[in-house]
C-alpha cells in the first residue's frame, strides 16, 4: 500500500497531465508521428481526379464502370519512455526536482499516445534495467504507469544509458516511438553508449529528453560550499567566489553540451531541452511542430 501523501500526489499528477493532453496537445502528435502505413479500407466508384493507380480492377469489371480502393492510415503505434531514474535526478532550486519533470513529461506523452489509441510502455533505469511495462492501451494503464513512476525506489544511484538502450534493441522487435527521458549526467559518452543509441535510432524512433535544473548551468557566486556527487557520493569543498572556478564550470557544462550534440546528432537523434524553471508544454509543442514541418 502507497502512503496516503503519495496516493494523493499522483491522483493530482494524474489529472493535470490528462488535461493538458487532452487540450493542448490534440492533433499535434498525431500530425508529427504518423502511423505504420497505409490499410484498404473500401472501394468506391471512381470520380475524376482520382489516382488512376487506384483502381479496383476485379470490382470495376464486376460492376461495369470505374471503381477506386479506398485506403486509411494504420495509425496504431507503440510508445515507449525509457526513463532515467538515478540519483542526479533528485536534484532541483525552482519549481520541482528533476525526476519530478522527467515523471510529468512521461505521463503528458504517455496520455497522449493512449488517446490515439497508441500503446505506450516504460522502461525505468538507473545503471540498470529496473522495471520493464509493457506497452498496453488505456487511461488505465497510464495511471499504472504513473503510479509505478512515483513510487519506484531505485536500487542504484548511478547512470548507464547504454542499459534501456540495449533492453529496447533486445526485447522489442517491431518500430517504435521511443522517448529517452534523462539528464545525460554521465562521466562520458564512450563507445558502448554511442553503439547502443545509434542502434536503437536505425531500429526505432528514437527522441532524447534532457531535463535540467539551471543551476547546473551557472555556478551562482555564494562563497565556499560543500558539493557531494549524489551517484558517486564523493564530496569536494568548492570556492565559487573564484571567478577562474565559474569559469571553468561553465567551460564543462559548454564541452558536455557539445559532446552530447554531436552523439544525438551522429545518431540520428531529435532532441527537446528541459529546465525544471520553465514549461514543459512549450518545448513539446516545438518540437512536434518541428517534426509536422519535415513530414
Amino acid at each position: 500500500m502507497l502512503p496516503k501523501e503519495l496516493i494523493g500526489k499522483i491522483q493530482k499528477f494524474h489529472f493535470r497531465t490528462r488535461f493538458l493532453a487532452n487540450d493542448l496537445f490534440a492533433g499535434q502528435y498525431v500530425s508529427a508521428f504518423k502511423g505504420k502505413g497505409m490499410e484498404f479500407a473500401e472501394v468506391r466508384e471512381y470520380v475524376p481526379g482520382d489516382d488512376v493507380r487506384d483502381i479496383d480492377w476485379n470490382v470495376t469489371a464486376r460492376m461495369g464502370h470505374p471503381y477506386v480502393k479506398v485506403f486509411s492510415e494504420e495509425r496504431e503505434l507503440t510508445v515507449l519512455l525509457l526513463l532515467d531514474l538515478s540519483a542526479s535526478n533528485l536534484f532541483g532550486t525552482s519549481k520541482r526536482f528533476k525526476r519530478e519533470l522527467a515523471a510529468e513529461v512521461a505521463g503528458l506523452l504517455a496520455f497522449t499516445a493512449v488517446r490515439t489509441n497508441d500503446k505506450v510502455g516504460a522502461i525505468l533505469f538507473s545503471d540498470k534495467v529496473e522495471r520493464f511495462i509493457p506497452p498496453k492501451k488505456g487511461a488505465g494503464h497510464v495511471w499504472g504507469l504513473i503510479r509505478d513512476i512515483f513510487s519506484h525506489e531505485p536500487q542504484s544511484a548511478a547512470t548507464n544509458l547504454s542499459a534501456p538502450l540495449d533492453h529496447l534493441n533486445k526485447l522489442v522487435r517491431r518500430h517504435a516511438v521511443v522517448f529517452l527521458i534523462s539528464d545525460f549526467m554521465v562521466p562520458e559518452f564512450d563507445h558502448k553508449t554511442q553503439t547502443s543509441m545509434y542502434l536503437a535510432s536505425r531500429k526505432h524512433d528514437l527522441t532524447a529528453i534532457r531535463i535540467q535544473d539551471p543551476a547546473e548551468r551557472i555556478l551562482p557566486n555564494v562563497g565556499l560550499v560543500w558539493m557531494r556527487d549524489p551517484e558517486t557520493g564523493q564530496a569536494l569543498a568548492v570556492d565559487t567566489s573564484n571567478k577562474g572556478v565559474r569559469r571553468r564550470w561553465e567551460e564543462d557544462v559548454a564541452r558536455r553540451d557539445a559532446e552530447l550534440k554531436t552523439l544525438l546528432t551522429k545518431s540520428g537523434v531529435d532532441r527537446v531541452e528541459l529546465s525544471t524553471g520553465g514549461s514543459v508544454v512549450q518545448p513539446l509543442t516545438e518540437y512536434f511542430r518541428r517534426r509536422e514541418a519535415r513530414k
